[in-house]
């Protein structure tokens, strides 16, 4: 038995460590500008000698999608609200994940529209019909989405990273560096969220504290508050028709 728990954890080791090496390879070569002829390492992709290296920069791309969608988009912000008002209403699992999280994403295709309409015209389409290269493609598509995350970025939290970077105040807001402008913007989500789930968790809190109060005016001491103001909480979310008005914050709360 404790040879096969030595030679599994050599096992998990050695896998921890290839996966480490990976993870530094990728981000090298996201990093690192490669110039490498097609010749040298070169496939054939409908006609066109492509290299092995922009390859797996593209796969590299598509796995980390998920995460640009969290960090350039309006999806966490709405995700973090549901979140709170789940919390807010006390329910542990209604909605489920699953439904937060896909109303989540069909809100941010909702409120981003206008930018993903800008990346289809101004750089989908014209590399699709091959009047761009990937690069200007890439440079181009990137473009709306800075512009977003400038509009929705706090100057203090823009200002921090700025000077974490020791980048002078005297560069143009539009001409930081992607790397910069993320950070600051996630760092701005987090706080409207937060503030918003603060606002969202008063009139409920101010409910829990009426029923716990009378309950124990009551002298029913042993039955949980929380049981008898659920369905107060949801009888007033219900009331004030509060889905409608959650959305409509968020949808108007973004500058596009």
């Amino acid at each position: 038995m404790e040879n096969r728990k030595r030679q599994s954890g050599r096992k998990f080791a050695v896998a921890r460590k290839a996966v480490l090496l990976l993870a530094v390879f990728l981000v090298v070569l996201l990093v690192t500008p490669v110039h490498v002829s097609a010749a040298t390492f070169g496939v054939n992709v409908n006609g066109q000698s492509a290299s092995t290296l922009q390859i797996i920069e593209m796969m590299t791309i598509l796995a980390l999608l998920p995460f640009i969608l969290i960090m350039t988009t309006c999806f966490a912000r709405i995700v973090i609200v549901l979140s709170f008002l789940r919390n807010a209403l006390g329910l542990q699992s209604t909605p489920p994940n699953q439904v937060i999280i896909g109303i989540s994403l069909f809100l941010t295709l909702f409120i981003m529209s206008p930018v993903i309409s800008k990346i289809n015209t101004e750089a989908y389409q014209p590399y699709k019909e091959q009047k761009i290269t990937q690069e200007q493609f890439l440079r181009k598509a990137s473009a709306p989405l800075k512009e977003f995350m400038l509009k929705n970025t706090k100057k203090e939290d823009l200002n921090l990273f700025r000077d974490l970077a020791k980048i002078k105040s005297s560069v143009p807001v539009k001409d930081l560096s992607i790397t910069v402008v993320i950070p600051a913007f996630m760092t701005s989500e987090l706080k409207r969220a937060f503030i918003i789930g603060f606002l969202l968790y008063l009139p409920f809190l101010i409910i829990d504290m009426i029923v716990s109060s009378t309950l124990m005016s009551m002298g029913m001491v042993m039955l949980p508050p929380a049981m008898v103001s659920l369905p107060f909480k949801l009888l007033l979310f219900i009331l004030v028709d509060g889905w409608d008005l959650l959305f409509k914050a968020l949808a108007t709360s973004f500058n596009l």
